[in-house]
């Protein structure tokens, strides 16, 4: 999407792309938050953390990953924390969310310009009611943060001073709901996260409940909230819907088969705790990032099985990054149509126009490509094997943050190259899909003659 106010005068300004602005917003953001954890304060120890720690930290916040090269609660400190979860809130939401409330607080007049990049930092496919929108997109978003806040204090507050139990409950709805992955639990076991509430069902389920609403998107919830007979859902949602019902499903199946016996994983847990363990990690894969199992202790298979489900990740218009569930689905159905011998894409007795098929297309390839070439770099300069090094990129382009080889432990080249990916995982594939993909195809003045081509 561009702004462009009609006919331009010779040798006047090209307008500015809002993609580019997007794109410029984060990294302004990321900036921001480097500045801030490098204070003496933000860290525990009173000593700044340095620019690599404080960069990959804010990049990782900011691009809703959650990989970290340093433990969150033992390196960061009350104020360093603070930062961390603005920086998720804003990356998560979205940073014209952010901009929407100062306007709105201030009392400002939004411009067409402005409502523009709402509409493009939701998803939204045109600006009819876009502030409109944009106020409901954050009333629901905190009121579901705030429930799921409440909740996790009221477990917290069962262990913990209610302070602390506070603290620990907003922290992890937000981080949750945002699909970050990032966890303050490090005052238990350094590093080990999740993995000490692995049994407990109201910690894992509502942190679950959080990342499937953060990862639908905003459009699908403003339909369903809005229409509440199915069958008048858009074709869009009706599929966000199925993927995520049949790929939340297939995990937790999958990842019982795999890792039932895994002495690592599921193994010595009880059958419960085990189907609990087996769901979470299903729900986590879609880019949160969050661990109930050791993911350095996965099966072979387990690994695959998992970096599958990452590269796919969430919904546009959501918290979540990835490849996004209704590209992968447009792929599929594709190759189904083409493996039958069909010249056209059809869904919902809808047909899907060959751009779009193009598009999804292109968006993987990329993918694959970033993915590949960024394990290559890792297990180059780290002392990972392929599996780790693959399992590291794949979570950084799809915004995922877990990692099976430890992230502290890669080389400063692998990190330079994770936050590379993680801001490319989240801003790129972003301006790709609703910005570029969006632009009309320049009229080709000629062609050459054709040819013939055996494929295959």
């Amino acid at each position: 999407m561009r702004i462009s106010p009609g006919r331009r005068k010779p040798g006047s300004r090209q307008p500015f792309s809002v993609s580019r602005l997007t794109a410029l917003a984060f990294a302004g953001i990321i900036l921001l938050g480097m500045l801030l954890l490098m204070l003496p304060g933000a860290s525990r120890n009173g000593r700044s953390a340095g620019v690599m720690t404080s960069l990959f930290t804010s990049v990782s916040a900011v691009c809703v990953t959650g990989l970290v090269v340093a433990d969150t609660w033992v390196q960061w400190s009350g104020f360093g924390q603070t930062v961390i979860l603005l920086l998720i809130e804003i990356g998560g939401l979205g940073f014209m969310s952010a901009a929407f409330l100062a306007y709105f607080s201030l009392r400002r007049k939004i411009s067409i310009q402005q409502q523009m990049i709402m509409a493009e930092s939701i998803g939204a496919v045109s600006m009819r009611d876009v502030v409109q929108r944009q106020k409901r997109l954050l009333l629901r978003a905190f009121c579901v943060e705030g429930a799921g806040a409440l909740i996790l204090t009221l477990r917290f507050a069962a262990e913990y001073p209610l302070p602390l139990a506070l603290r620990l409950g907003v922290f992890h709805a937000v981080s949750a709901f945002c699909n970050a992955g990032f966890d303050i639990l490090g005052f238990r076991a350094p590093g080990a996260g999740m993995m000490t509430f692995r049994g407990d069902p109201v910690v894992c389920l509502t942190l679950c409940a959080l990342i499937i609403l953060g990862g639908l998107g905003f459009l699908v919830w403003d339909e369903v909230l809005g229409e509440r007979r199915a069958s008048r859902w858009s074709v869009y949602t009706r599929l966000v819907l199925i993927a995520t019902g049949a790929l939340l499903l297939a995990g937790t199946v999958f990842t019982c088969v795999l890792e039932w016996n895994n002495p690592g994983t599921l193994g010595p847990l009880p059958w419960p705790e085990k189907l609990l363990a087996a769901f979470f990690q299903s729900v986590t894969l879609r880019t949160a990032g969050f661990a109930t199992v050791d993911q350095g202790l996965l099966t072979p298979a387990g690994k695959a099985f998992s970096m599958f489900l990452m590269l796919i990740g969430g919904s546009s218009g959501s918290t979540a990054g990835g490849l996004k569930t209704v590209t992968f689905v447009v792929l599929l159905v594709f190759l189904w149509n083409r493996i039958r011998g069909h010249r056209t894409v059809n869904v919902f007795h809808r047909t899907i126009s060959d751009d779009h098929v193009l598009n999804a297309i292109v968006i993987f390839i990329l993918m694959i490509s970033i993915a590949f070439f960024g394990a290559t770099v890792i297990c180059a300069t780290s002392s990972v094997d392929l599996a780790d090094g693959l399992y590291e990129a794949v979570s950084a382009i799809g915004t995922v943050g877990l990692s099976s080889a430890g992230t502290a432990r890669l080389s400063l080249p692998a990190h330079l190259l994770l936050m590379l990916m993680m801001y490319f995982g989240r801003v790129g594939v972003l301006t790709i899909s609703v910005g570029f993909l969006r632009k009309k195809p320049a009229g080709e003045k000629y062609r050459y003659a054709g040819m013939d081509l055996l494929i295959g």
